[in-house]
């Protein structure tokens, strides 16, 4: 139990849940050819799993401090586990993922995607060691790591598998996982954000650079609203233009991501507390799951 508190098993939940989504509910849906075979697949649910749970451990060693004064009884490194059993889990982790990506990369004859996994991987280290501190570009770090996590399985599960035959299909899927991805990249800046102003006390003391120290926490919170308004836009755009004849969809994105997404909006500019902005955090977390859950629409037909 103290190994799965360290790597945060919830946000590697979301992570599998993601990708088997993609593969198993999206990609049949438009008969989509595959590159990588069924254990293939799992191996890079794997490698992507492992990769992020490294990030998780090596954040939580650099926090210690931090944590300390943020989330005093959610401290695990030196209080349930050593510093040095987390760092030696943290390489062991990064070599089984960056491991696995280069003999995934070798699979689909494309080598150069195994940059992709050793860059991932430095980045995780760069923003615990010090991107972290600085004002939006950790967050767009982690942002963008999280987008990728839904977009490497179009990277090597559907990319290679393009033929003159079915070129159309392919792009097509591939263009809804970015689609997805950008969204989840706008929510989880926000979040991140939001995080920052949970956090701030035990950032100043760190020395962080964080948005809230910077500005203030009402006026983060009204660029956080502005990710999610963004988010919102995009999704109210997609549901009038592409769902109007589906009204099983358009009552699910309606109840469980738009109307969530809203009262979130409002949460924001009315925001006092840190209990405040935890909530918000939380829900914005459960929105992020209700969006993937969505994938589960097009198997029906309903997207």
């Amino acid at each position: 139990m103290r190994f799965l508190n360290l790597v945060r098993w919830p946000n590697l939940l979301l992570i599998i849940i993601a990708q088997c989504l993609i593969r198993f509910a999206l990609f049949p849906s438009f008969n989509a050819q595959t590159a990588l075979n069924l254990w293939q697949f799992f191996l890079l649910v794997g490698s992507t799993v492992t990769l992020a749970a490294a990030g998780n451990i090596i954040n939580d060693i650099y926090d210690v401090q931090t944590d300390s004064i943020n989330k005093p009884n959610r401290v695990i490194v030196n209080s349930l586990v050593s510093e040095s059993f987390a760092y030696n889990v943290f390489i062991v982790l990064n070599v089984i993922g960056v491991g696995l990506g280069f003999y995934l990369s070798h699979a689909i004859n494309k080598p150069a995607y195994f940059s992709i996994f050793v860059i991932i991987s430095a980045t995780l280290y760069m923003y615990a060691s010090y991107l972290k501190g600085i004002a939006l570009i950790g967050n767009v770090v982690i942002a963008i790591l999280v987008a990728l996590t839904l977009i490497i399985v179009g990277l090597f599960d559907l990319i290679p598998a393009i033929t003159i035959y079915n070129q159309n299909i392919q792009r097509g899927v591939f263009q809804i996982i970015l689609a997805y991805a950008g969204v989840a990249f706008l929510l989880n800046l926000s979040r991140e954000i939001i995080k920052d102003i949970e956090d701030i006390n035990g950032d100043y003391t760190s020395g962080f650079q964080t948005l809230p120290i910077l500005i203030g926490r009402q006026r983060t919170a009204i660029v956080a609203s502005f990710f999610c308004i963004t988010a919102l836009g995009l999704i109210v755009y997609y549901v009038v233009s592409q769902l109007y004849n589906q009204p099983i969809a358009v009552v699910y994105y309606t109840f469980f991501i738009i109307g969530p997404l809203i009262y979130i909006v409002i949460q924001l500019f009315t925001a006092k507390s840190v209990k405040n902005y935890k909530h918000i955090s939380r829900l914005l977390k459960l929105v992020m799951l209700t969006g993937l859950l969505s994938l589960c629409l097009y198997p029906l037909n309903l997207c």
